[in-house]
């Protein structure tokens, strides 16, 4: 097992005795990190920081490990064994919720976007300029292709028909049909890459504020804008298959100032929206029976009534390139991984009211 790195340094008593009881687990199954991480689709590196205890695994991971472990041995996992372990992730989970921890997990969100924003920057100059060099390809064709058809003109009889038949006509024409394709191309793909950087630089402005509804003095709970006159409290709808979610989520944000509506599917999450206005935000677990968090957003952003609602999506499948960019095309405008930091959580939930209640005011009728 020498892949298995030491116990990180600086590590809370909770969380080096939930990384100790973690490594004798997987210590148990007689495999490499790497080879386990690989068997379960996981980065290694990830993996390795979560047994040396500087990064606290999903709770899923951890059934996982347990579920391995057993079937490794040819036993089942008892309830004493998981009632232990989950009592040892609590408090770990506990000990490591902080605004600090929650100023690093956004802080890495948003080096993220701000990446993804430069990336698609780079590359919609470099496409700006292959689109303009095609452009001037084109009509320097175009040149040439009047100039052959005057001379053409000038020499030969009917010579709109000859020249559309001449050998070399023929072939500048084949030319230009290849670059236009090529600027429609180009121009396509230029413009999907100053949509991703339109939408990075969204999540950049997000993040930001949700950097300060961290950092301020009194952050959080939130105050809401003073109104004109007395209006209804701006909902959170929260979507969750597990029970246990649910009652985490409402513990963390029953101190800010919205009502909170919570459903445990995603059909249920479509009724809500149905019979309840003014919804700020969507928290919707990704992963759930039936219709999981993808197809219920898909679901909710073609309704005109609820497009404009932001939904973050709570993963516990690590917030990774390939599942963000599922998550925003399906319609989500922030993630959160599981186990969530709660301060983390109501930063972010903060800063959606913030922007609801500013739209509200700006427009009172809409």
């Amino acid at each position: 097992m020498g892949e298995l790195r030491p116990l990180g340094e600086d590590l809370t008593q909770e969380s080096r005795a939930l990384a100790e009881v973690l490594r004798k687990l997987f210590e148990g199954l007689e495999v490499s990190v790497r080879r386990y991480a690989a068997r379960r689709r996981r980065d290694p590196g990830t993996f390795s920081r979560y047994l040396n205890g500087t990064r606290l695994p999903p709770w899923p991971v951890v059934m996982e490990m347990l579920a391995d472990l057993a079937e490794h041995r040819g036993t089942t996992v008892t309830a004493e064994t998981i009632e232990f372990v989950r009592e040892l992730y609590g408090s770990a989970f506990d000990a490591n919720s902080s605004p600090k921890h929650a100023v690093q997990i956004i802080e890495q969100q948003l080096a993220d976007a701000d990446h993804v924003s430069r990336r698609s920057s780079v590359r919609g100059d470099v496409l700006g300029d292959a689109l303009l060099d095609r452009k001037h390809r084109i009509a320097d064709l175009e040149v040439r292709l009047n100039q052959m058809e005057a001379t053409l003109t000038a020499e030969r009889e009917r010579a709109g028909q000859l020249a559309a038949a001449h050998p070399e006509v023929s072939e500048l024409l084949g030319e230009r049909d290849v670059l236009r394709q090529e600027v429609t191309r180009l121009g396509n793909e230029l413009q999907t890459a100053q949509e991703q950087r339109a939408n990075a630089e969204a999540r950049c402005d997000l993040l930001e504020r949700q950097l300060e509804a961290v950092e301020r003095p009194a952050a959080l709970p939130l105050l809401p804008l003073p109104q004109p006159q007395p209006t209804p409290m701006p909902k959170v709808l929260v979507v969750d298959d597990q029970p246990d979610n649910l009652l985490a989520m409402t513990a963390v944000l029953e101190t800010l100032d919205q009502e909170l509506v919570t459903v445990s599917s995603g059909r249920e999450a479509l009724k809500a929206l149905l019979h309840h206005d003014d919804f700020a935000v969507i928290i919707m677990d990704v992963q759930m029976p039936e219709m999981d968090g993808y197809e219920t957003a898909g679901h909710i952003k073609r309704r005109p009534r609820n497009r404009d609602v932001p939904i973050i999506f709570l993963t516990a499948m690590g917030v990774d390139p390939e599942h963000t960019a599922r998550g925003y095309a399906a319609g989500a405008v922030d993630y959160i991984s599981k186990p969530f930091d709660p301060w983390a959580l109501r930063a972010k939930v903060a800063v959606f009211t913030e922007i609801h209640l500013e739209r509200r005011v700006g427009n009172p009728t809409g």
